[in-house]
């Protein structure tokens, strides 16, 4: 039984901008659009990061109360994190652990022909963030690197690796996070732990969830990500010219606070 970080989503106002932004800093190209989130009220763009994917989605009305996107920006002040979403070899499994957890299902995705079928859980039952677990079914699905149905069936020619090359960890920022993240343990069946600094974590097979003391007065939300630097210096040098550079390693992207390690 394997669960490894695919992609993370980021709801947000300007998604011109924030394309503008991933594009200039991280040297990434865009993949997809998915026509099916029109149905939530919504417009998509998803980046190739290696094997994973960064995706951002913004309400197609400017009246954010229109949508749950929306009105989770205006409840977090802005554009922010949005989804974890994993790639698990198990959902029939994983979904007898959420019912024994009590834990509400709040998008049901069954795609046999497409292969793909997934449960995406109510943010009000895990805390955090929504977290989403997804099976890919088809010939090569569970590989490393295979197939992602959310990015479409050609994503693999858009793949740029000349700044970063893997989404490392994602933070999830909270008031009481020891209890947040022995939640996530829970659900996701991968042993709580602490880190050096003394950091409730989680190990996923291929990157890390740290879960961290909320102190920017938005909430408990996901917050930030660690990305692979291929070359650190342009991206640094880039976000310092856009104005999006907040230290030494640290830059500030699509609302996420974007940690780059070598």
């Amino acid at each position: 039984m394997w669960i490894r970080l695919r992609q993370i989503a980021v709801a947000c106002t300007d998604l011109n901008l924030v394309s503008r932004d991933l594009t200039s800093v991280l040297g990434l190209e865009a993949c997809f659009t998915d026509p099916g989130v029109k149905q939530f009220g919504l417009k998509n763009t998803l980046w190739p990061i290696g094997t994973q994917f960064l995706e951002c989605v913004t309400p197609l009305t400017s009246d954010l109360n229109a949508t749950a996107a929306g009105r989770y920006i205006e409840r977090k002040k802005g554009d922010t994190g949005y989804m974890v979403i994993c790639e698990v070899d198990d959902v029939a499994r994983r979904k007898a652990v959420v019912n024994e957890l009590g834990i509400r299902v709040a998008f049901d995705l069954n795609y046999p022909k497409e292969g793909h079928v997934g449960i995406q859980l109510h943010p009000g039952d895990t805390g955090g963030s929504f977290l989403e677990m997804d099976e890919m079914t088809m010939d090569g699905g569970g590989e490393v690197g295979g197939p992602w149905w959310p990015a479409g069936p050609n994503w693999q020619p858009y793949v740029r690796t000349e700044r970063v090359d893997a989404i490392s960890a994602a933070t999830i920022s909270s008031p009481d996070p020891v209890t947040l993240a022995s939640r996530w343990a829970e659900i996701t069946q991968v042993p709580f732990d602490l880190d050096d600094h003394n950091q409730p974590i989680l190990d996923f097979d291929n990157a890390r969830l740290r879960f961290v003391e909320e102190e920017d007065g938005r909430g408990e939300r996901l917050s930030g990500i660690d990305v692979r630097c291929c070359d650190r210096p342009s991206v640094l040098a880039t976000a310092e010219t856009l104005g999006l550079r907040i230290d030494d390693e640290t830059v500030a992207l699509a609302g996420l606070h974007v940690t780059c390690i070598e």
